[in-house]
């Protein structure tokens, strides 16, 4: 596990390259414990933690806007004006939509060359709360659309920046803000530190039950806050397909359908012709059967219960508008027995550009099995296939339950406090996840034990942030210019 990614490739070198060097002809290369600390401090020696401070942008770097406008090529082109409008609804939902923009400037930053099974997307809001396989509601990473391996900082980096655009949104003045980014800087370094003295094993089934951060929680928050904390908490329980069905459907004919609330949900016979509904459906029970071939046996037998009823599609997101992404309803015994999936499109990883072509062919199943390399425990019905869409052209799509215990933390009501706490929390769990496939003993020799990775991330972050705001000023004007289309409200 640690030992898989101990390799010698240095900073410059892509996630290919690494994955080449790690398996040679089948063979997995293991360090002893003392190799892998030297290696660690020999990229230190390299890339001084300190290099990871500075920013500023390249010469001759792209045009924002034509970034976004190169993406929305693949888009819905009905759904881009949306993506937009919710982009523009300020610098932070703009970083959330930019993970394109944030992966070419990292691009010309120094590398450690210690890789890991990036996110690729770290920002705050890809945090939160899910249900694990045994119900109980963990907290982990949650996005995985960009996934790919790379080097551990650029996750870092991209968390920290997120808590500073985050903080100036709340209006923190900078030393709160600089507190909060050290925090998650820290809470990363130590955090890396313990993985790296876990058994491989205690290191694996390591992660956060909910109910142990409510308790830490209750520790220190107030009473206001921990009322707020419980309903989120309460709310997130109730997010299954149980509770999606009763929001998301109604009767037809003595039949339950998706419901319609054009543009953001629009059922399949709004979209097609009815001879051509007639044929889709046929190909989604088809589908279906071709997406149940990537579960392990035991799921494969539990969707077998379930039969295909409708499909809509559903807009999702705020980086993710306009691609494509459906709902399927299935029902069980009875019209109460619902099973409620989202097939989401995924498309190329912003990271592969500048990492190296992902080793999967299917990009549904590049995030997969980044997913399931990243979190302790997934969604039971995960899985991927691809698909010729309504216009012909084939898609890779992955494939969830759509509401399984979700939850979000709350940003728009923390103070300093309260995001400081939860910057430590993103820190730890980042860590965690990188741990599991990266070589915790090296990242953690990388780090040291003192505060100059904090603090070069904390930099990072503020002048990554000034660089964020010009970039939403640059799409606010072409939105004034009348060079791209925006659709706000939605």
């Amino acid at each position: 596990m640690n030992t898989a990614t101990a390799t010698h490739n240095g900073p410059a070198g892509d996630g290919a390259d690494a994955r080449r060097t790690r398996v040679e002809m089948g063979r997995v290369a293991h360090f002893t414990r003392a190799e892998r600390e030297a290696r660690g401090k020999a990229a230190r020696a390299e890339v001084p933690r300190s290099s990871h401070a500075a920013w500023e942008p390249a010469p001759g770097r792209r045009d924002p806007v034509d970034v976004l406008e190169e993406q929305a090529q693949t888009r819905v082109p009905e759904l881009v004006p949306i993506r937009y409008g919710r982009m523009l609804v300020s610098p932070f939902t703009f970083y959330r939509g930019a993970a394109a923009l944030m992966a070419a400037d990292l691009a010309g930053t120094p590398r450690t060359g210690l890789h890991v099974q990036l996110c690729g997307d770290a920002h705050l809001s890809n945090f939160g709360a899910f249900a694990a396989p045994d119900r109980r509601l963990v907290f982990s990473v949650n996005d995985f659309d960009e996934t790919l391996p790379g080097p551990f900082e650029w996750d870092v980096k991209r968390l920290v920046a997120s808590f500073a655009v985050a903080g100036r949104d709340r209006g923190f003045d900078a030393k709160p803000r600089e507190a909060v980014e050290l925090a998650a800087g820290r809470s990363y370094r130590e955090a890396m530190r313990e993985f790296a003295e876990m058994r491989a094993l205690e290191l694996w089934y390591a992660r956060i039950d909910v109910e142990d951060l409510a308790r830490q929680w209750a520790a220190q928050a107030t009473t206001k806050q921990r009322k707020r904390f419980d309903r989120n908490v309460a709310k997130a329980r109730t997010k299954d397909s149980m509770r999606a069905f009763d929001r998301l459907t109604h009767l037809v004919d003595g039949h339950p359908r998706i419901v319609s609330d054009p543009p953001l949900m629009v059922p399949i016979e709004e979209l097609v012709s009815p001879e051509q509904r007639v044929v889709l459906d046929d190909a989604q029970r088809k589908l279906i059967r071709a997406y149940r071939g990537t579960l392990p046996s035991d799921r494969r037998r539990l969707l077998e219960r379930f039969r295909y009823v409708h499909t809509a599609r559903k807009v999702v997101g705020v980086g993710s508008v306009g691609t494509r992404a459906w709902i399927v309803l299935m029902l069980g015994h009875d019209d109460g027995d619902p099973l409620f999936l989202q097939c989401k499109e995924a498309e190329r990883s912003v990271l592969e550009p500048f990492l190296g072509n992902s080793e999967f062919a299917n990009h549904g199943q590049r995030v997969v099995e980044g997913q399931r390399l990243m979190q302790s425990a997934s969604d039971i019905m995960l899985g991927w296939l691809r698909t010729p869409g309504i216009d012909g052209v084939e898609r890779d799509f992955y494939i969830r339950q759509l509401w399984d215990g979700k939850g979000s933390a709350i940003i728009e009501t923390m103070n300093p406090a309260a995001m400081a706490e939860y910057a430590r929390v993103c820190g730890w769990t980042l860590a965690r996840a990188h741990a599991r496939s990266g070589d915790a003993v090296a990242i953690a020799g990388y780090l040291g034990s003192g505060d100059g990775f904090d603090r070069a991330m904390a930099s990072f972050a503020e002048t990554y942030a000034d660089q964020n705001d010009a970039d939403y000023a640059a799409l606010r004007h072409a939105a004034d210019a009348g060079r791209i289309a925006v659709e706000t409200g939605l």
